[in-house]
């Protein structure tokens, strides 16, 4: 399958993307606020929903990836501790909350309760696999 290379430029698109990297996991410490360029980069090691398992084959993976989005003008966080950079977090959803559109927060919620809110000029994001990807031992499960 080749690599996943997504945009997005408004609520709609970011949507999209937020599909594409839920159940991601990452380190605290490996995300990174760059004010000078306004940008919050987030690697992450994403299930690849899309490749799709058949009736005789069970196929979960998990692809190399990195999210950043731009135009970030502040982060804030909520339940994650910056201190502990090898704690891993699991991406549960990315939205857009406007609040002066096309200004507005883009706020990533983890399991557990954690939160992190960009406050963002615009939306842009952009999500691409680099390269890497593994059988994923198992499937993510959520519970309605």
């Amino acid at each position: 399958m080749d690599a996943l290379k997504l945009l997005a430029l408004d609520e709609q698109d970011l949507g999209i993307i937020s599909a594409h990297v839920q159940d991601a996991v990452m380190k605290v410490g490996d995300l990174e606020y760059l004010p000078t360029w306004k940008r919050f980069v987030m690697p992450m090691n994403r299930f690849a929903w899309e490749v799709r398992s058949g009736f005789f084959r069970k196929h979960n993976e998990r692809r190399q990836s990195v999210l950043h989005f731009e135009r970030v003008l502040a982060v804030k966080t909520s339940g994650i501790a910056r201190e502990k950079s090898e704690e891993v977090l699991s991406l549960l959803a990315v939205s857009f909350i406007p609040i002066a559109p096309p200004a507005g927060i883009i706020e990533l919620i983890f399991a557990g309760n954690g939160t992190i809110m960009l406050e963002v000029e615009y939306v842009e994001a952009r999500l691409a696999d680099l390269g890497g990807a593994w059988q994923a031992s198992s499937r993510p499960v959520h519970r309605g």
